[in-house]
């Protein structure tokens, strides 16, 4: 019975694989079918299509006929056209060559015409030139008789019984000459003159006291310059002296060791002198400030600016992040002269270093808990009452007048006072 379950078993596999291919060339089949009854509805379109175009082709092919016949006989009636006024053109450059001719002969006519008629404009263009010249001349003529003789011309001809000729006219024109010089030179005579003497004297004598009185200021100014370079000069040595002193004093205590000092180069073409800085760290030989390192420059730019402070000190200083160059020992040696500083000046530092922090009394750090908005958080060393985020806190009383906020989790500023 198994045998026969599993015969019969097999049998229905294979008659539902063979139903399966027949089903699959089934569809294959109707496709097929599909695809050709497409094809068959694209041929009938086609041939319908191409159908239309014989027809249009046919019907253009006897337009076209038509035409070829009408053009034909254009053609034939165009030959005769273009024979017809080619012989009306050899009769027309016959006639053109005839006129040719004769505008030729007209041009020389006029051309001969022109230039008549240009030398007879030039010649009467003379001739009004000298016309001009000779009404100038005898205007001329006619005001200098009446400005130097004051009289007219036809006068002094009548009044003349005999006229001057070559020798003596030249001598007569050369003395007329030499006196209208002389009269020239002379020049117009001014009425006003005493008047104006007068008030050039009284004018001269104002501006020589104008003069006077500028030359004593001048004097008076000078000296004055005198008297404020020297006292300026004897300042700036006061001061030069005691920055010096504090800046040896300071290098030593922020090196912990070492000297540094100020000198005056040579003066210049102006006549002012520049200063340099020469350090010696401890170890190092005494060498210019700019061959340092970048640490020992910073440090050295401090000295100075402690030593230039004490000189002239404020109630109020701000650092802001002069010890990030520090090394932890430097910057010990820093917060100890901060606090020597503290007693007569109130320090206000910006810092990222905990143990500038250490230093003050008053820490306050600024931290963003949301984004965009900052908050001031303060942290006091010293007093009873414990400050509140959100209100300003008032330090407390501070040996050292040095405060300092912050704290790890704030934001990288922290302001130490």
């Amino acid at each position: 019975m198994r045998g026969a379950v599993q015969a019969e078993q097999d049998e229905l596999s294979a008659a539902k694989a063979e139903f399966a291919a027949m089903h699959e060339r089934l569809g294959l089949a109707e496709a097929m079918a599909r695809r050709l009854e497409e094809e068959r509805v694209d041929l009938e379109r086609r041939e319908l299509a191409l159908r239309q175009q014989e027809e249009s082709i046919s019907e253009e092919t006897a337009v076209m006929a038509r035409q070829s016949e009408e053009l034909t006989k254009q053609l034939s009636v165009l030959r005769a056209e273009k024979i017809r006024l080619e012989e009306k053109q050899k009769e027309l450059e016959l006639e053109w060559d005839a006129g040719r001719t004769r505008v030729t002969q007209a041009e020389d006519h006029l051309r001969m015409a022109r230039q008549t008629l240009q030398e007879m404009r030039d010649a009467r263009g003379k001739f009004e030139i000298e016309k001009a010249r000779n009404d100038s001349d005898r205007a001329h003529l006619r005001e200098t008789c009446l400005a130097e003789v004051n009289a007219q011309p036809e006068d002094l001809i009548a009044s003349e019984t005999a006229f001057m000729s070559g020798e003596e006219l030249a001598i007569a024109e050369a003395n007329y000459r030499e006196m209208k010089q002389k009269i020239e030179n002379m020049g117009a005579v001014n009425m006003m003159a005493l008047e104006e003497y007068n008030e050039c004297e009284q004018r001269f004598s104002f501006l020589t006291r104008e003069r006077d009185d500028l030359l004593q200021s001048i004097t008076d100014t000078q000296q004055a310059i005198k008297e404020l370079d020297l006292i300026t000069k004897e300042r700036f040595e006061q001061a030069f002296a005691a920055i010096n002193t504090n800046f040896t004093t300071a290098f030593h205590t922020i090196f912990g060791g070492g000297t540094a000092e100020m000198r005056l180069t040579e003066a210049d073409s102006s006549g002012d002198a520049g200063i340099d800085i020469v350090a010696s760290p401890p170890g190092k030989r005494l060498q210019n400030v700019l061959l340092l390192s970048g640490g020992e420059k910073a440090m050295t730019a401090l000295a100075l600016l402690i030593a230039i402070f004490k000189y002239q000190p404020s109630p109020f200083c701000i650092l802001d992040e002069v010890d990030a160059p520090l090394d932890e020992a430097n910057v010990g040696r820093f917060t100890k002269l901060i606090a020597d500083m503290s007693a007569q000046t109130q320090f206000i530092v910006v810092t990222h270093n905990r143990k500038t922090m250490e230093t003050g009394s008053v820490l306050y750090g600024v931290t963003m808990q949301e984004p965009g908005v900052s908050k001031l958080v303060s942290v006091r060393w010293e007093g009873d009452a414990e400050p509140t985020p959100n209100a300003e806190p008032q330090p407390p009383p501070n040996k050292n007048n040095i405060s300092a906020c912050g704290a790890k989790t704030l934001s990288p500023h922290f302001f130490v006072h």
